[in-house]
């Protein structure tokens, strides 16, 4: 609800209900908001506030909307309550993500099953036991897209972190040792990708009774050594979006059955 009585709007994201549909892209960067919602037809800006903006349009005739989350869990766990205060109830995760498989080149796709919960914010709300994991149907709906495209795509778990350099640059940390450590342990447990919002947004989602999954663009190498130019242009999270959108028709599609 919104912290003000008097006001219909959410406190942080500033939309109202009616202003958003079911279906919710969610990037981290606004400046990605109107990329995604230049795929809808008849999109508008509904808000724009602090990292949050929101666009609205139509998928198949469906009434879907982006809003960007900013970086990390708390900012995402907020921007997914209050969507669903407002009637959201399917989100696609849509961000980057660093390699952590040597199998794993920039430019390929990562489809979040499962997220390590190596972040604060979940613990809020459930025990840090219970797993992160996304929604079957819709994560089954991304994994097809992502398949049916000309990407190499990979199903897997991510690290969901708090620190960027604690990740990229952990030798200059305090606690350099315990970061390298866990960082080996995700590698050898088969965790594809490091990124920052999954695990909170599968928890927060688990809690509220909503459905959610996430498509990373993956980039940079396990060893954090430089990408090649033509690896930047591989990464771009552009090449990713058109598999985006064709998993949000697709349960769209499944929805209407």
């Amino acid at each position: 609800m919104s912290m003000d009585r008097e006001d219909p709007r959410q406190y942080h994201i500033q939309v109202s209900e009616g202003d958003v549909g079911r279906y919710v892209f969610l990037p981290g960067d606004p400046g990605r908001c109107e990329m995604i919602a230049s795929y809808f037809d008849d999109a508008t800006l509904v808000a724009r506030h602090r990292e949050y903006e929101t666009w609205t349009g139509f998928l198949d005739g469906e009434k879907v909307s982006v809003t960007s989350t900013g970086i990390g869990c708390p900012s995402a766990a907020i921007a997914m309550e209050e969507l669903v205060a407002v009637g959201a109830d399917t989100f696609i995760r849509v961000g980057t993500s660093g390699a952590m498989q040597d199998t794993i080149r920039p430019g390929d796709i990562g489809v979040i099953s499962a997220a390590i919960r190596d972040e604060g914010t979940s613990s809020h709300y459930l025990p840090i036991e219970f797993p992160a994991v996304a929604d079957f149907e819709l994560t089954h709906a991304v994994w097809k897209a992502a398949t049916a495209s000309t990407l190499t795509a990979h199903l897997g778990v991510s690290q969901s972190k708090d620190s960027f350099y604690g990740q990229h640059d952990p030798s200059r940390m305090p606690v350099a040792k315990r970061l390298d450590e866990r960082w080996n342990a995700w590698m050898a447990g088969g965790a594809i990708c490091s990124e920052m919002e999954a695990a909170a947004l599968y928890i927060v989602a688990q809690v509220l009774g909503v459905r959610a999954s996430g498509i990373m663009m993956i980039m940079g190498h396990p060893d954090q050594s430089p990408m090649t130019a033509e690896e930047w242009e591989a990464s771009k999270v552009e090449h990713m979006l058109p598999v985006a959108i064709e998993a949000m028709r697709e349960i769209i599609r499944r929805d209407k059955v």
